[in-house]
């Protein structure tokens, strides 16, 4: 099993609108870095959920809910989707700024790469942000 962390802009899909689903597709990813990583997902793998833009913070965790298949938005037949399903709200949101002064996450995909919106993460950093979090 592995642990990812995706990204999203609250006003556009928050945590508040994933709880209020049993499982989403995760679209709108187009970087190629991103997607990658999204075809590299799999049925059951653990997911952080950060809200972008002014909040920046991790706000729950979701599970892979499909593997990987085919947007069916997207015409060129490049891109991928996966679904994910809310499993639990942090206690307390982790801060980016939280994130950023904890020496062994200091080069986890969130703090070197800021722009990608769908990144993996190891074991151990997962749990730390897992604990900051109470998730």
């Amino acid at each position: 099993m592995a642990n990812w962390l995706v990204k999203s802009e609250p006003h556009s899909w928050s945590w508040k609108d994933q709880l209020a689903v049993k499982k989403e597709p995760w679209d709108g990813v187009r970087n190629f870095q991103a997607q990658k990583n999204m075809r590299s997902m799999a049925l059951g793998d653990n997911v952080l959920f950060y809200h972008s833009g002014k909040e920046r913070a991790v706000v729950g965790l979701c599970v892979v809910a499909t593997a990987p298949y085919p947007d069916p938005d997207d015409e060129t037949g490049r891109f991928c989707l996966v679904d994910l399903s809310a499993v639990k709200s942090a206690a307390k949101p982790a801060t980016l700024a939280d994130i950023k002064t904890t020496p062994t996450l200091e080069n986890i995909a969130l703090v070197r790469q800021p722009r990608l919106s769908v990144m993996p993460l190891e074991e151990k950093a997962y749990g730390i942000i897992c604990r900051m979090a109470g998730l």
